[in-house]
């Protein structure tokens, strides 16, 4: 799988969708999960805590490691994804789609975000 040219990416594999209404959806890349193998907990931010970008917000269990999960902006969360709190795996077999993490209403946007070009340039570098 290719990443999806209408996402930016940050340099810790988090993916960000563009803002609707001011919220935009977070998840990890398919290459990071694949990196962390078998995703087996999920630990994100409640719906109304601030994040910053950059920051951590979470963490991520895999039967290999665990890993925090960064926000890619500042903001508030607006909503957290019960599926993949209650199924993981999701985050390996569906990153892109089922498998997102959280959406945050967007106050700060960094200008180091990546396009899927940059970010795949990035990755193999």
């Amino acid at each position: 799988m290719s990443n999806p040219t209408q996402l930016r990416y940050s340099k810790e594999h988090e993916w960000l969708s563009a803002a609707e209404d001011g919220v935009s959806t977070v998840g990890i890349t398919e290459h990071a999960a694949n990196a962390l193998g078998d995703v087996v907990f999920v630990q994100l931010p409640a719906v109304g805590d601030g994040v910053t970008a950059g920051e951590t917000c979470g963490e991520l269990e895999s039967t290999k490691s665990v890993s925090d999960l960064y926000s890619p902006v500042g903001g508030e969360i607006t909503e957290v994804n019960e599926d993949v709190v209650n199924d993981p795996s999701l985050v390996n077999s569906a990153p892109f789609e089922g498998g997102w993490l959280f959406k945050v209403r967007v106050t700060d946007e960094p200008a180091d975000l990546l396009t899927a070009a940059e970010y795949d340039a990035f990755i193999k570098g």
